[in-house]
């Protein structure tokens, strides 16, 4: 019984932090829609790329862990091998920008990656 309510709390407690309602996700003042690809920055429309929605909804899916340039290279562009490439760092860079006051929330972790932070934990 103690277990099944602990359970119970986790899940409250995620929802409450990352509500997901038909498709949509929000992370501060991020907001995603997945069935129509789009995403919202404080309820304004921002427009991105094939690729910074995927980023940026990588980093969602993974709030809180960081990710190597290797993991995003790999579950973004689908490409393999130890590659030498700028691409993550200049489509990171570009993201932010377009992310106006969540910009913030994509961190750089030195010499490994990038980590989306949850704003409810700062």
């Amino acid at each position: 019984m103690g277990r099944l309510l602990l359970l119970w709390r986790l899940a409250a407690r995620d929802l409450r932090r990352h509500p997901v309602e038909a498709g949509h996700e929000r992370v501060g003042p991020i907001r995603t829609d997945v069935e129509g690809h789009r995403a919202f920055v404080e309820d304004a429309p921002i427009d991105l790329t094939a690729i910074e929605f995927r980023l940026l909804r990588m980093f969602m899916s993974r709030l809180g862990r960081v990710q190597t340039r290797d993991q995003l290279l790999r579950d973004v562009w689908g490409m393999t091998g130890d590659l030498q490439t700028r691409t993550v760092d200049t489509h990171v860079k570009r993201l932010r920008e377009k992310l106006g006051s969540g910009r913030d929330l994509i961190e750089t972790v030195r010499g490994i990656g990038y980590r989306m932070i949850d704003p409810v934990e700062r």
